[in-house]
């Protein structure tokens, strides 16, 4: 049986991921802000699924992360799937503050752990749920879209890294579009649901790839978004 922790699993997409990963004989561990639906999740599966409270933007990672380790036995596999973003509003510092710190911060602090983690193991793979607006700047949510892009290049260090340890140690970049987990207030264009976004993601788990796009279809806005003329994406 398979070892995962998925960080930021609550709601969206993390809890949706999970659901699959139990489904398909993993031992799981998951953590989350929102306390009580947490306590509900705590019903489910209760001999492979662990449930911990964890703000990533507080200094507690490496106790709670590691009390999972133990709970689980080993680790095979941890999934950074929190994030925030708003994505409708431009709120000011305060607000797109938020996105460096959980998407920047928090995020560099639990790749590193994981990696130095996998380093002393010998093995391991590490999953961050990035996006497509990591490719772009954007007016809309300017942070956000440099957070992921951040988040993207930090994961490609991070594979180059692994590639000269000559260990087999995979770094996957999950980008999505647009998925319906509520970080978005209003339908959009290719939305898929949370459970397809799941069922996509553990494909390319499997698969071991470096980077996989959410729907697949988000390749070919992919493609366009790092070809467009920088004075025509201005006109968008």
């Amino acid at each position: 049986m398979k070892k995962a922790i998925i960080i930021g699993a609550s709601t969206g997409i993390g809890r949706a991921l999970a659901k699959v990963l139990l489904a398909n004989n993993y031992k799981v561990g998951i953590t989350g802000v929102e306390k009580e639906i947490l306590k509900e999740l705590s019903q489910f599966d209760i001999n492979h699924l662990k449930i911990e409270y964890f703000d990533c933007t507080a200094n507690q990672s490496s106790a709670v992360i590691n009390g999972l380790i133990k709970w689980l036995g080993g680790l095979d596999l941890i999934v950074f799937s929190a994030g925030i973003g708003h994505l409708d509003k431009n709120l000011g510092f305060t607000i797109e503050n938020e996105a460096n710190e959980l998407n920047v911060l928090a995020f560099t602090k639990i790749a590193d752990k994981s990696f130095r983690y996998f380093e002393k193991m010998g093995h391991g793979h590490f999953v961050a749920i990035t996006s497509i607006a990591g490719l772009k700047g954007n007016r809309i949510a300017p942070a956000y879209h440099a957070a992921k892009s951040y988040q993207i290049n930090y994961l490609e260090g991070l594979r180059h890294k692994a590639k000269h340890s000559n260990l087999p140690i995979t770094i996957t970049d999950i980008r999505p579009g647009f998925v319906d987990t509520g970080l978005v207030n209003k339908k959009h264009f290719w939305m898929a649901t949370k459970e397809k976004a799941a069922n996509q993601i553990f494909s390319i788990i499997k698969k071991k790839k470096d980077i996989g796009y959410v729907t697949k279809r988000w390749y070919i806005i992919a493609l366009i978004l790092k070809i467009i003329p920088n004075w025509l994406y201005h006109k968008l």
